[in-house]
């Protein structure tokens, strides 16, 4: 076993895997090899057979990727140890992460007919660049936690390389499967048969970003009667030539909505790699992305949820909140960036009885209560589509739902570095507890309760100071009402945050 324990564990990343899985940009070197991906595959499916009660021989166990250029030759290796375990191999091929979590819920009565997997294995790295790539792990219960990837790489450590062969792999058409899921959805919401064409009459395009989520376009959209033409980087491409996949990115969410003006588009959605992220851009150009995406979901939700809360991060805008409490009756419960920290308060309020139908982050995950609590770009993409149509057969337009949010004028987030510290954890408890004091002391509000970090409130914005989930850094998201209300706020917090000689303040100068 030529990989070490600190090896596996450097792969860690919140509650997946990644790593650099190719050559390609200077200095980073590949930590995330094929041995690598068989072991950690091998270390799963000792832990599924633990956690299901089944033994190996008996476990169902699907592999997909996206478009990345090692996903076949991880796919591969994970393959070879599954069934090197004497567990039944499914490969998917090119998926989605969500539709990677539908395999562990569609059962044999539905098209094309294959039993429900005991688990799977998403190879991706979101949107990341080109030459990294990671493992997401889904059961039926959803995805894995932290701590169970830390389990899982712990045992990958102790396990010895399989090679059960490729040829015993079961090949698995599951995107078809999602699809055909994906327009019943949209058919029984519009009142629509199977096999009608109920969006005719509307032009949706798609910017896939040469990821793994083209097949909307031609699986979903087109055989219900939309006109998809104009659509972008649909062809899966590991390299990304156009831009980045991903919904949060200024020049991704430009080439978007030049598409949709450009064809005079209804509708443009946008996907990240993997799938499990969206934004969309309206047929007059506005992008519904971050606080504005957040706001238009609820919006969709509203009606069938009255009083229900929205859980969302801990970096969403007043003006969102104000849309949420005063415009739609609803409770907004401000909680922590981490798209599975916000889907897990999601399900821990439903648990107690209070009725939350939506988690969702200003990045773009978004998980419904009704969708089994999953982070999917295209149900999301579903949700917005059938909202439109209704819009459209009530005269309206989906702008119309969030006519009264507002938008802040000003918004920046900072990155202050913590550099030298022999603990940036420690470190930056004890800057974000000193912070608190020092705002206190200077008859500062802070906003209570606070889930994250330290949020203060100014007569014309706010300022939320926080650690980061992964990084040696404590990221400061500030807000201003109005044009120079950032600058102002800012000049007040240099003075809370002078004396921590390890914390870079320079983006603050």
């Amino acid at each position: 076993m030529s990989l070490s324990m600190e090896h596996f564990l450097a792969l860690q990343n919140g509650s997946d895997i990644r790593g650099v899985a190719m050559k390609g940009r200077p200095g980073e070197e590949v930590k995330l090899t094929g041995e690598a991906a068989n072991r950690i595959a091998a270390a799963y499916t000792v832990w599924l057979s633990e956690r299901t009660g089944k033994p190996v021989g008996e476990l169902k166990i699907a592999v997909g990727i996206d478009s990345r250029l090692t996903g076949p030759a991880l796919k591969g290796e994970a393959l070879k140890a599954i069934t090197g375990m004497g567990a039944e191999g499914y490969d998917c091929g090119l998926a989605s992460s969500p539709a990677m979590f539908m395999s562990t819920v569609f059962g044999e009565e539905a098209p094309p007919a294959f039993p429900a997997m005991d688990g799977s294995i998403m190879i991706t790295a979101s949107h990341l660049p080109f030459n990294r790539n990671g493992l997401k792990f889904f059961t039926a219960a959803g995805g894995l936690e932290k701590g169970d990837i830390k389990e899982l790489l712990t045992r990958a450590a102790n396990i010895e390389k399989k090679d059960g062969g490729l040829r015993k792999a079961v090949s698995y058409p599951l995107i078809e499967r999602y699809c055909n899921h994906l327009r019943r959805v949209i058919c029984r919401e519009l009142g629509a048969e199977e096999g009608s064409r109920p969006l005719s009459g509307l032009h949706i395009i798609i910017d896939a970003g040469n990821g793994a989520g083209g097949f909307f376009a031609g699986g979903v959209l087109e055989p219900l009667g939309a006109d998809v033409s104009g659509s972008l980087y649909l062809a899966p491409d590991g390299m990304f030539p156009y831009h980045e996949p991903n919904p949060e990115n200024p020049e991704a969410m430009e080439f978007l909505r030049e598409g949709v003006l450009s064809v005079g588009a209804d509708l443009g959605l946008i996907f990240d790699t993997d799938v499990d992220r969206m934004s969309a851009v309206l047929d007059d150009g506005t992008e519904i992305n971050r606080n504005a995406l957040i706001a238009m979901m609820a919006a969709v939700l509203a009606p069938d949820y009255p009083g229900s809360t929205i859980v969302t991060d801990s970096v969403t805008s007043d003006e969102l909140a104000e849309f949420l409490t005063k415009e739609l009756g609803l409770v907004h419960h401000r909680f922590q960036r981490g798209y599975k920290n916000v889907i897990n308060e999601c399900r821990r309020l439903n648990g107690e009885g209070i009725v939350s139908p939506l988690a969702i982050e200003t990045s773009g995950h978004g998980a419904l209560r009704e969708n089994y609590y999953l982070d999917d770009g295209a149900y999301l993409a579903v949700k917005l589509i059938i909202a439109g149509a209704k819009a459209s057969r009530a005269g309206r337009r989906l702008k119309d739902l969030i006519a009264g949010l507002g938008y802040p004028a000003e918004a920046v987030e900072y990155r202050l570095k913590i550099r030298g510290a022999d603990n940036a954890a420690d470190y930056g408890n004890e800057v974000l507890e000193a912070f608190a004091g020092r705002a206190k002391g200077a008859g500062i509000k802070i906003a209570a309760p606070s889930y994250e970090g330290v949020r203060l409130v100014f007569p014309d914005g706010w300022a939320l100071l926080r650690r980061s989930l992964h990084d040696p850094l404590l990221p400061l998201n500030v807000e201003g009402r109005r044009a120079g209300s950032v600058s102002a706020i800012v000049c007040q917090l240099r003075g809370l945050l002078s004396g921590f000689d390890k914390l870079d303040l320079n983006p603050l100068l």
